[in-house]
């Protein structure tokens, strides 16, 4: 057989250089966490031309073209220029930064990407909130629809900002036609994560408020990445809330991490929590111990029509966050360091829980004197 002709292998040759035709993407927080994988998954893909990473310092994706500055400078329009889409990931929910702090950081960061997103002309924005927004009560459905109303209030950790997120994904089309937003809800995200809810994991003695129905739903991160790209690549549009497919009963946790619960009532719960949090003892306030109560899971249905599915079940994300916990000791969202854990051991960790079950027992008592 004679070979091709020169002209026929140069274009051959052509063809399989050019580069993708998919969208420049632009990932802001793409130095860690969710938003370096996402930029390292982004940069593998062959339906993505380019990625732009921004952060307020240089990550480790060389593929990447890489923007050192903090999002809330409004020079990053300058940046945007000629990106397609927009993933905005640079938040902060540090349990440990200073509550107004981190809202003024969060909030002024979308409305700033958001802005500068519309005046250099990218299409569309990716934002990132949590399932936390539905709100975890008591009369929830199982599961909710991605269409329920967002009956969450700001009186969990971070879901304040998150909640005025979802409100600037809402106005940011009418205030800038033209762009469109995509709002991604995860579920309990595990995976090099430290929230309220992992730390409730980490825990000797898990707490359950008497008369409560809890529903677990996770969210590994590298679901959450998929989901994302499902999103940049425009396979999937609107509001979507990722996670496993259905949940665990409170007992099936209990069953799975072998770890006993510690059971109390509401008022003595929520207003042990309530107090700790009021002195400066923990960093969690009240209101995350709504998310231990109530059920508020999710469906995902729109990325399921869509054709995406979950990597990992409930099982396998929960035995991956008690591997990641294992050996640290916290009470009421409170991580004791090594040196506390040593001093006071596994039992000392339960000591503020023990207290409050120590007020209804003296309760009990004094009632049966009567």
């Amino acid at each position: 057989m004679s070979s091709p002709d020169p002209q026929v292998r140069a274009a051959r040759n052509k063809s399989t250089s050019r580069p993708p035709r998919g969208p420049v993407v632009a990932v802001t927080g793409a130095a860690s966490g969710v938003g370096a994988l996402l930029t390292e998954r982004l940069a593998a893909s062959e339906e993505v031309k380019q990625v732009v990473a921004i952060d307020e310092r240089r990550g480790e994706c060389a593929e990447a073209e890489w923007h050192i500055l903090d999002v809330r400078d409004p020079a990053i329009a300058d940046r945007l220029r000629g990106a397609d889409v927009v993933v905005h990931l640079a938040l902060d929910l540090d349990l440990e930064t200073d509550a107004a702090a981190r809202t003024a950081y969060n909030v002024r960061g979308t409305q700033t990407v958001l802005t500068a997103a519309a005046a250099a002309g990218v299409h569309r924005v990716v934002l990132c909130t949590s399932t936390m927004v539905y709100g975890a009560l008591p009369n929830n459905e199982l599961p909710l629809s991605e269409d329920a109303e967002l009956r969450a209030t700001a009186e969990a950790t971070g879901v304040g900002d998150l909640l005025e997120i979802e409100r600037l994904a809402r106005r940011a089309p009418r205030a800038h036609p033209g762009l469109n937003v995509t709002v991604v809800r995860p579920a309990v995200l595990v995976g090099g994560t430290d929230t309220a809810l992992t730390r409730y994991f980490e825990s000797p003695r898990l707490l359950v408020v008497a008369g409560s129905r809890p529903a677990w739903q996770f969210c590994h991160v590298d679901d959450l990445c998929s989901a994302l790209e499902y999103a940049v690549l425009e396979k999937v549009d609107g509001e979507l809330a990722v996670g496993c497919d259905g949940w665990l009963e409170q007992e099936e946790v209990e069953e799975l991490s072998g770890i006993r619960r510690m059971e109390l009532p509401s008022a003595v719960a929520l207003g042990a929590a309530a107090r700790l949090h009021r002195i400066g003892l923990t960093p969690s306030p009240a209101g995350d111990l709504a998310y231990t109560m109530h059920p508020w899971v999710v469906s995902g249905s729109r990325l399921h029509d869509a054709g995406w599915r979950p990597a990992y079940t409930n099982e396998e994300v929960l035995a991956q966050l008690l591997d990641e916990v294992s050996g640290r000791h916290t009470v009421a969202g409170r991580r004791l360091g090594r040196k506390d854990a040593t001093a006071a051991g596994a039992a000392g960790a339960t000591v503020a829980l023990l207290g409050a079950a120590a007020v209804v027992r003296r309760a009990r008592k004094a009632r049966r004197r009567i």
